[in-house]
């Protein structure tokens, strides 16, 4: 019979606090993110400003919070300018990021729209162009967003239809500047300058805005580590957060380390706070700088386009991945690893938020539906909230690739403030069930809510166009509570959803 895996919660010992902001997601001018996805007027759902209906409705339903625009990559070639006043006088552009012609229809005004309408939550996350342009830029399009009235740059807005100011505090200094493939591409040295100049004008404004500063793009980078340091020594009583990016896939059939890639992603994270602890406490200071994880995902990158797209279309089909359930519960664990590390991850974005890479797929003119990895974002963006309990298991293993050996069970938990209790457990084996047994001491729960399970016969099984439905999550089996223990079965590869009250 199969070992058990086991933890004990017990409401003294936590983590920490979940901030909102954990189940953000990103938006990006990139592919059909925008345009057939977020935007499609003429669409029977879109409503008058050309935004679809259907696809906010999804949007309400995944429950996202801080939401990043506009890139990513493209950020580091626009013109902000270009994407506000009357739509027919804006002018089009080359995205050298992405190889495509961006025609400006939806811009800033028509992003904030479209945030004010995604959920109560819902909250924009700017991104400023450090790779093409630089200060002045930046906090001209800080003015032109968030002063009330009175200037040539609020008095414009005010004129292209936006009374109100739209109220960004959360800014992210770029993307990526440690990337070669980054237009603008810089040394450490030279973002880190300019983004502690750039810094330092946007608190002029308003002293109280929230910056991201870039770390790295990957925890693979040859600058790693010491790309923060570097960074980190010029802005760190100058920024909140500093930032991270990692995407995962299956390689060469390795699927047990593909199901173990959260060991990576808490590694990157734990590094990334020694880093700046580090620079802290060289710089004697007292602050924290917490993480930024405003990039992540499943993203089978190496996996050649099925759609032929000519250079410089305008929202060709890109980077449009459909979803096993196999690459839901990976997606399940990598939320597990950032609720686990929810003491100084105060902010992660999903890349992305439609047809890119995304828990939400449209057809022009046509439907939208949930991909796979949908479910494990709603379902943690929804039960997430409160804090998170320490949890150390005692779990049977298996030997990985990559990884070496790894626990067959990913696991977290968080309470709420009504002191309900939701799981969020992962079983990585592939062929075996997991038992599971929970000790819950002092919690004070007398009730199984809910055990919902996603997971299928066929781990390939995907969402798609012709059966949207295919993949949806089910009931566990068996699930009790007695005794101060939670009892519970977990399917092989499957994502475990366990509410208690």
């Amino acid at each position: 019979m199969t070992r058990s895996a086991r933890f004990t919660l017990h409401p003294d010992f936590t983590v920490g606090e979940v901030n909102p902001r954990l189940f953000g997601s990103f938006v990006e001018h990139l592919g059909r993110c925008v345009y057939t996805g977020l935007h499609e007027p003429g669409h029977p759902t879109a409503d008058e400003a050309g935004l679809r209906t259907d696809v906010l409705d999804l949007v309400r339903e995944l429950g996202p919070t801080a939401i990043r625009y506009p890139g990513g990559n493209f950020v580091s070639g626009f013109r902000w300018e270009d994407s506000v006043g009357p739509v027919d006088e804006r002018p089009r552009r080359l995205d050298l990021a992405w190889k495509s012609t961006e025609s400006n229809r939806f811009g800033l005004s028509e992003f904030i729209d479209f945030v004010r309408k995604a959920g109560p939550e819902a909250e924009p996350m700017m991104a400023v162009n450090l790779g093409t342009r630089g200060v002045t830029e930046a906090i001209e399009l800080q003015e032109y967003a968030n002063h009330p009235a009175g200037t040539e740059l609020s008095e414009r807005r005010r004129a292209h239809g936006d009374k109100d100011p739209y109220g960004i505090k959360l800014w992210c200094l770029g993307n990526e500047m440690d990337g070669p493939w980054q237009t603008g591409h810089k040394t450490a040295e030279e973002y880190g300058r300019l983004a502690a100049e750039t810094a330092r004008a946007m608190r002029q404004i308003d002293p109280d805005v929230e910056l991201v500063a870039c770390g790295s793009s990957g925890s693979g980078m040859d600058t790693f580590a010491e790309w923060e340091a570097t960074v980190l020594a010029e802005t760190y009583d100058l920024v909140d957060h500093v930032s991270l990016h990692a995407y995962y896939w299956e390689k060469d059939g390795d699927r047990d380390s593909f199901l173990a890639s959260a060991v990576d992603m808490e590694t990157f994270i734990e590094k990334v706070v020694a880093t700046c602890d580090h620079v802290g406490a060289k710089l004697k200071s007292e602050k924290k700088i917490n993480l930024s994880f405003d990039e992540w995902n499943v993203w089978y990158m190496d996996t050649p386009n099925p759609h032929e797209v000519a250079e410089w279309e305008e929202a060709p089909r890109l980077l449009e991945d459909v979803y096993s359930v196999t690459d839901a519960v990976v997606f399940g664990s990598l939320l597990i690893a950032l609720l686990r590390h929810a003491d100084r991850v105060a902010v992660a974005c999903l890349a992305q938020l439609v047809n890119v890479i995304a828990p939400i797929m449209t057809e022009p003119g046509g439907p939208a539906w949930r991909q796979t990895t949908f479910f494990p974002f709603a379902q943690a963006a929804k039960y997430g909230r409160g804090t998170v309990l320490d949890v150390r298991v005692d779990s049977p293993s298996h030997e990985t690739k990559k990884y070496g050996e790894t626990d067959l069970l990913h696991a977290t938990a968080v309470r709420a403030d009504d002191g309900s209790v939701t799981v969020f457990a992962v079983n990585r084996g592939q062929t075996e069930p997991l038992p599971l047994e929970v000790a819950l001491a002092g919690l004070g729960l007398t009730e199984v809510v809910e055990h919902s399970v996603l997971a299928d016969a066929n781990p390939e099984a995907r969402n798609t166009l012709v059966d949207q439905e295919r993949v949806t999550p089910h009931a566990g089996e068996g699930t009790a509570l007695a005794d101060g223990a939670l009892t519970a079965t977990l399917e092989p590869l499957s994502w475990n959803v366990i509410r208690l009250r």
